[in-house]
């Protein structure tokens, strides 16, 4: 190789290694301070659009978990006002049987009568105050929820739930009363055909909760499976990423060990000019 002094071909290429190995040093700690294998669109530019892609899935995915969650929390509220309407029919039915009794004067069967129509008043208070956001649940014409349980549009993925009117007018209990014997005995028949409407309901809101607990466990499997596929492309593999760091580590302090060499090879001219 010529000895020159105007140029120095091996500092300048000592000098490019140097910067390469210096930018693989920095992209290494990039990585290992994020534990992100893709921290910038070049790193892996189909990488990072399939990414972006599998997180908004996932963060709609476990939006309609909680989506779920709430229509679960929805039928439980209205399960618990059935309920309480379903005791409150049981003590209806009782008192209505306790008046039709020809045992029963007529003073007695007077408060009998007071009892159950505050009874049935009780129970209409409840179906219309039962509320879920500020949505009747137990009381109205139509009754009707559509719940987003899916992360895509369409079909399949949107869950419709129509309930259930429990107003004493929906059960035909508006115009019952036990004022007399016959009344209580008629009474009996229209009970019985409110206690079965309840008792449809709450299996109703028992199949819903079911399924919304099915559809929380698929959801929360397809979310999970997800997540596992967007951490293999976007995470950093500690380990991999550990030994590229040392490598590049070994390379810049080789790099600047040989430029310092490089930078002194002019400096032989001078010895022959001192020669």
């Amino acid at each position: 190789m010529a000895l020159i002094v105007n140029n120095n071909p091996a500092s300048i290429s000592a000098q490019r290694n140097l910067t390469n190995s210096t930018n693989q040093l920095g992209r290494s700690v990039e990585r290992l301070s994020s534990g992100l294998r893709i921290t910038r669109a070049a790193d892996d530019a189909a990488g990072l659009g399939l990414s972006e892609t599998l997180r908004a899935q996932i963060r709609s995915i476990n939006q309609a978990v909680r989506n779920s969650s709430d229509g679960i929390s929805l039928t439980q509220i209205a399960d618990g006002a059935a309920a309480t309407i379903g005791s409150l029919l049981a003590r209806l039915r009782e008192l209505a049987s306790q008046s039709s009794s020809g045992t029963v004067g007529t003073t007695e069967r007077s408060y009998i009568d007071q009892e159950f129509l505050a009874l049935r008043s009780e129970m209409d208070r409840i179906a219309g105050v039962t509320e879920f956001n500020g949505q009747a649940l137990t009381s109205g014409s139509t009754i009707s929820f559509t719940m987003q349980v899916g992360f895509k549009s369409g079909t399949g993925n949107t869950l419709t739930m129509d309930l259930n009117d429990l107003t004493i007018t929906s059960l035909g209990l508006s115009s019952v009363n036990v004022s007399t014997a016959n009344n209580a005995q008629s009474a009996l028949s229209n009970i019985d055909s409110a206690i079965s409407a309840v008792a449809t309901a709450r299996s109703e809101y028992g199949s819903l909760q079911n399924r919304f607990e099915a559809t929380i466990a698929n959801l929360s499997i397809s979310s999970e499976n997800l997540t596992s596929a967007e951490s293999r492309i976007r995470d950093a593999d500690i380990a991999y990423e550990t030994s590229q760091f040392t490598k590049n580590q070994v390379l810049v302090q080789t790099g600047i060990a040989v430029l310092a060499q490089a930078n002194t090879l002019p400096q032989q001219a001078l010895a022959l000019l001192r020669g």
